[in-house]
């Protein structure tokens, strides 16, 4: 099985890598690919250009086996829809269980996303949850209780089409708090790892 994790990375933070990490290790992926946006559909214009989020997320998975950077986002015109990454991967990979990990704002906002109907036509969800958390109360997920996955294992019996919700170590960090506090001349020790720390304040610097 192999994992995907999108975002705008704007910078990567143990708020991204810690999760991931363990639902790396919870469905004994093969590998976690992170593809970070070139255009988010759905955000502002980062604020790293994206040469830099690259090379910030080159250093933040190095040392972590199995966790891959995916630049097929950041290689394609236009906004970075999830669905065409999803049908690239999935003709990279006919065969294999792709597992799209998000969390679970991002599963509530499902029906805003372009053509996600079809999402669950190319992998299944894992949504990265609080322990003890239960499906969320919306009525256009309501409709998608059937794909409720009760265990890790179901993700195995199809290349796609299951929903399972993860509990995780959620940690309360965000990129654009992070981006605040450099603005601010604060520090940002212990919120994203320290080589990371290191190149972007050189970047910043430059």
């Amino acid at each position: 099985m192999i994992g995907i994790l999108g975002g705008t990375f704007d910078p990567v933070h143990y708020g991204h890598l810690r999760p991931a990490l363990e639902v790396m290790q919870a469905l004994a992926l093969e590998q976690l690919r992170f593809i970070p946006n070139h255009i988010p559909p759905h955000r502002e214009v980062p604020w790293l250009p994206v040469e830099t989020r690259q090379a910030l997320l080159e250093i933040a998975l190095a040392d972590t086996p199995g966790f891959v950077l995916d630049t097929r986002e950041l290689d394609r015109d236009g906004p970075s829809y999830t669905i065409d990454t999803l049908i690239s991967l999935r003709a990279e990979y006919p065969g294999t269980t792709l597992c799209l990990i998000v969390g679970m704002d991002a599963f509530a906002g499902l029906a805003a996303w372009h053509r996600w109907q079809e999402i669950l036509q190319y992998c299944h969800l894992v949504v990265t949850t609080r322990p003890g958390f239960d499906w969320p109360q919306n009525p256009v997920l309501a409709g998608l209780a059937a794909c409720h996955a009760q265990h890790a294992d179901e993700l195995r019996t199809a290349v796609a089409g299951k929903i399972l919700l993860q509990s995780t170590t959620l940690l309360e960090i965000s990129s654009s708090a992070i981006r605040q506090q450099v603005r601010e001349g604060q520090s940002i020790h212990y919120l994203l790892p320290e080589a990371v720390e290191q190149y972007l304040a050189q970047t910043l610097r430059s």
